[in-house]
């Protein structure tokens, strides 16, 4: 197949089967090539993921399918909130350019040795991975990924979910993590987009405890955070809630990347600021905010680069984590943000989910956009 099969539905019968057999119609005749499904399900189908699976399981016996449950999914041109919804994408890369990761719930997990001595053997690996968002040991797994495999990218993100976050790895699983490693024969074009953007310059952090920032260029924390959103907006910082973001710059980055955390409250006596991530050992830190406006033209700007590096080469199918602060929320109503997408490249085959949060390259972000694109 020259692009990858893709379908998305609502459920409006409130049945999951009749919904998968629905979107199995929309995707038409599937060549015996194909090899590895894509499903993203809204999180109000998580209990019936078994059954979804089992129909196109049965439908197609040669898939091996991977994904996740969000509280919004998105497919081409189309964001699904707050509904009964699926996306499915049948992607024919061989056999031998993937390994499934399969699902892990142990705490001090590692990448299997089987696909580990596999990746090795490549050179160079792309990973996707979906992981459920309590599980204690993503970050450690990333970090094994990348000790033992130098040359790795990994994107992917957060499942997220009113209730279970269900992941999708030949199997339904509440918890853990997932995923599939692709070797380099597998043509991939990746970006990320932040949803915020910078409010004053880089800040020194002088003195830091846990998530607390006491002194920034040697001055209360507080006193330059004032300064920096302005006389209006310090008057009642109660305002800034959802706001006014913390951004920690990504040390040995060449393009200013940073990774964006929130400002969960500050100390009006002893003018301290308390931030959602360690910042011990955090050197600097810029105040950013959050508006459609600057998540707009960061995302047009990304897919501008994306662009250029396609320069003509049709995508033949993509995969788009969003946090779950962005979508509707920053871009407005009718799937304006995947949209964009289609604006800036075309309509090809897409689908993603809304995360609890973002991973790039082996990162965690938070209200970010992380697009995968396959040539």
């Amino acid at each position: 197949m020259q692009s990858f099969l893709y379908a998305h539905a609502r459920d409006d019968a409130n049945d999951a089967e009749a919904l998968a057999r629905r979107c199995l119609a929309q995707l038409g005749p599937i060549p015996p090539e194909a090899t590895l499904g894509f499903l993203y399900a809204t999180d109000r189908l998580g209990s019936e993921l078994p059954g979804i699976l089992e129909v196109l399981r049965e439908a197609v016996p040669q898939l091996n399918w991977l994904g996740s449950v969000g509280m919004g999914i998105a497919a081409t041109g189309q964001e699904y909130y707050e509904e009964r919804a699926l996306a499915l994408m049948v992607c024919d890369i061989p056999r031998d350019s993937f390994r499934l990761i399969p699902n892990t719930a142990e705490d001090g997990a590692r990448l299997p040795q089987e696909t580990a001595d596999w990746c090795r053997e490549q050179g160079y690996c792309f990973g996707l991975l979906h992981a459920e968002p309590t599980f204690a040991a993503t970050s450690d797994y990333i970090d094994d990924i990348q000790q033992s495999l130098p040359a790795s990218f990994i994107n992917g993100g957060l499942c997220s979910a009113e209730g279970n976050a269900f992941q999708i790895a030949d199997g339904v699983f509440g918890d853990g993590i997932s995923g599939v490693m692709f070797a380099p024969d597998v043509a991939i074009a990746t970006d990320h987009t932040q949803g915020v953007s910078p409010l004053g310059p880089l800040h020194r952090v002088d003195e830091a405890q846990q998530n607390l920032v006491m002194q920034l260029d040697r001055r209360p924390a507080l006193q330059v955070l004032k300064e920096d959103i302005g006389e209006v907006l310090a008057r009642d910082l109660r305002k800034i809630g959802g706001y006014i973001f913390v951004g920690l710059p990504i040390r040995g980055s060449d393009t200013g990347d940073y990774l964006v955390r929130n400002l969960m409250g500050v100390d009006l006596e002893h003018g301290l600021i308390a931030v959602g991530d360690y910042m011990e050992g955090h050197e600097q830190l810029m105040f950013c905010r959050r508006d459609g406006n600057s998540a707009t033209e960061d995302m047009q700007q990304m897919l501008a680069r994306l662009a250029k590096r396609i320069d003509g080469r049709p995508i033949r199918g993509g995969i788009y984590v969003s946090c779950l602060g962005r979508g509707r929320h920053q871009f407005g109503e009718d799937s304006a943000e995947l949209k964009l997408i289609s604006s800036a490249l075309g309509e090809f085959p897409l689908v993603g989910f809304f995360a609890n949060g973002e991973l790039y390259n082996g990162r965690l972000y938070g209200y970010t956009g992380v697009l995968t694109l396959f040539f």
